[in-house]
């Protein structure tokens, strides 16, 4: 059946119109045929009705003029009125030669009769014997009455002949209906199986672009795309792979990119880090307050520096790798407190307050991705706070998923901007008090991370003056590939 496929979008459509358009021409086509023989039947008893009626009329009117004349032959015998009577005559039998042409066969036998009658009347005027009408006149009369008789007669079997006719058009009418009826109850599935054969022709091959639009509008790009229909839609399929190919290709120069970039920078970083160390142990010499505090400030820096290329290598990780989760059982508590333990020279340098609130969670998750969570958070909470504001952290169990908040007092999310925080490398305004701006993929990570343990990120108004973020995700977690990138969202 491929050969019946058309090549092109336009040439399906035009098959599908064609398809719908021929069970309607089929209707339209029987029933003008069935309304046609139903017309020509109606038409054809029509005429024959007001033809008999004509014919009925015209034999009673020569019946009486034939009467009167041969009345007024039998008185006058006068031989012009003989002449006339031959003439009527001829007329009546004429009149009833036509009509039965076109009788029935029970008015044929009547007008047999009447025939007969006709002849008996004409052979008494034309053979009595001048002087002798007087004798059979009433014989003559009543010949007429019988004649008259069966002129009735053969009125009322026409009329029962068209009544009959009548009945026939109207058993033909009730099966034309009854025929245009099924026809209709007929066409109406096929109609509609032609408008499946349609939508399914055109609609799959739009369904399967439209999916592989919406995959490659949020990166899910591990799945090969085929377009199966017209050669149009098909070669469009086809170039969306190609586009498919093109972004992996990109992604992974990107990954690469980042992947050297960051080991790059990793050697000169160690090396800072350490130089800061030995001055801050007095390897060179004590450091007098000032100094202590400029290699403190260095030290703190190296550690943020550290973390964003951290961030980068686990992003870079991430964004290349389709494997599951390494899941193993651990307790929220103290994996928080480790977190904060990274996070202390920051905080004492801020002068920053914690406000921390973790219920005593057990849970079987990733704990490298969970405590990669908490660190962005956290960070990311430090970082847009002013000088001696607090953080705040909540984690508890609601039935079986764990809701963790972390929130800050600093000026918040704009609205504006919370549809991009959780695009990689969105960096936003500029923290105040920050040297090192970040690299605008803490956010990413976070929403990358938490869809991977099947969960949700949301941004909370109202309860915090600064921004809040709500991490809800299940306390059990099955080492299932997620969806990544679609479960953020500001309640």
């Amino acid at each position: 059946m491929r050969w019946l496929r058309p090549k092109s979008l336009t040439g399906l459509m035009l098959l599908g119109l064609a398809l719908l358009a021929l069970p309607l021409l089929v209707a339209i086509v029987t029933a003008a045929l069935q309304f046609r023989t139903l017309s020509s039947t109606g038409q054809k008893i029509v005429i024959e009705g007001v033809n008999s009626a004509r014919e009925s009329q015209r034999l009673f009117s020569e019946i009486d003029s034939l009467e009167r004349t041969a009345r007024l032959y039998d008185v006058l015998e006068d031989p012009r009125l003989l002449e006339l009577f031959k003439h009527q005559d001829a007329l009546l039998t004429a009149t009833r030669t036509e009509l039965y042409a076109h009788a029935a066969v029970g008015t044929r036998q009547t007008l047999e009769q009447l025939a007969r009658v006709q002849r008996q009347i004409r052979v008494r005027v034309l053979t009595t014997p001048p002087g002798t009408q007087a004798a059979n006149a009433a014989g003559l009369g009543r010949l007429f009455a019988q004649l008259s008789a069966l002129v009735d007669r053969t009125a009322e079997e026409s009329n029962q002949q068209i009544d009959a006719e009548m009945a026939s058009l109207r058993r033909l009418t009730e099966r034309a209906r009854e025929r245009l009826f099924w026809q209709a109850a007929l066409l109406l599935p096929l109609t509609l199986l032609a408008i499946y054969m349609l939508t399914l022709a055109i609609g799959r091959p739009l369904r399967q672009i439209d999916r592989a639009i919406s995959d490659l509008g949020h990166g899910r790009l591990h799945h090969g795309i085929g377009v199966a229909g017209p050669h149009d839609l098909e070669r469009l399929g086809g170039q969306l792979e190609w586009l498919r190919l093109r972004l992996i290709e990109l992604a992974e120069e990107r990954n690469r990119f980042l992947r050297h970039m960051s080991h790059e920078l990793k050697t000169p970083l160690a090396n800072i880090r350490e130089g800061t160390d030995l001055l801050m142990d007095g390897a060179v010499g004590e450091l007098d307050p000032n100094q202590r505090e400029v290699a403190a400030i260095l030290r703190e820096n190296g550690i943020q520096l550290q973390r964003m290329i951290e961030n980068l290598l686990s992003f870079s990780a991430w964004q290349t790798s389709s494997v599951g989760l390494e899941t193993s059982e651990f307790r929220l508590r103290p994996l928080v407190k480790q977190v904060l333990e990274n996070q202390q020279l920051t905080l004492l340098s801020q002068r920053m307050r914690l406000d921390v609130q973790v219920d005593d969670v057990t849970l079987f998750a990733d704990r490298g991705k969970v405590r990669l969570i908490l660190e962005n958070l956290v960070s990311n909470a430090i970082k847009y706070s002013p000088k001696g504001g607090t953080v705040h952290i909540r984690a508890h169990s609601a039935g079986p998923n764990l809701i963790l908040d972390v929130a800050d007092n600093g000026p918040g999310i704009p609205p504006e901007d919370r549809e991009h925080v959780f695009r990689a490398f969105y960096t936003g305004r500029a923290a105040a008090g920050i040297s090192v701006k970040g690299t605008g993929i803490g956010l990413s990570v976070v929403l990358e991370f938490v869809t991977a343990h099947g969960g949700t990120v949301q941004i909370i108004d109202g309860q915090y003056p600064g921004a809040h973020f709500r991490i809800r995700m299940p306390r059990v977690v099955r080492n299932q590939p997620p969806e990544r990138g679609k479960q953020a969202h500001a309640a």
